[in-house]
């Protein structure tokens, strides 16, 4: 099983990676950062293929995927 960890005092909320997730599964959740963008999550690890399309798009590399 794949897993995605976002580090979410990096992350910018631009939302990149949900558009690229072929799965549909990365959201930007309701929770916000120390600099108050509104971090990525993935809705359900089960799911997540780790394809790493979401690591590849991220411009500030604040995501890791491992299997």
């Amino acid at each position: 099983m794949a897993n995605v960890v976002f580090n979410e005092p990096l992350c910018k909320g631009c939302a990149l990676c949900v558009s690229v997730c072929p799965k549909k599964i990365v959201s930007l959740s309701k929770r916000s950062n120390e600099k108050g963008y509104f971090v990525a999550e993935v809705k359900d690890m089960s799911l997540c293929i780790g394809c790493a399309a979401c690591a590849l798009m991220c411009p500030d590399v604040v995501i890791e995927v491992s299997r």
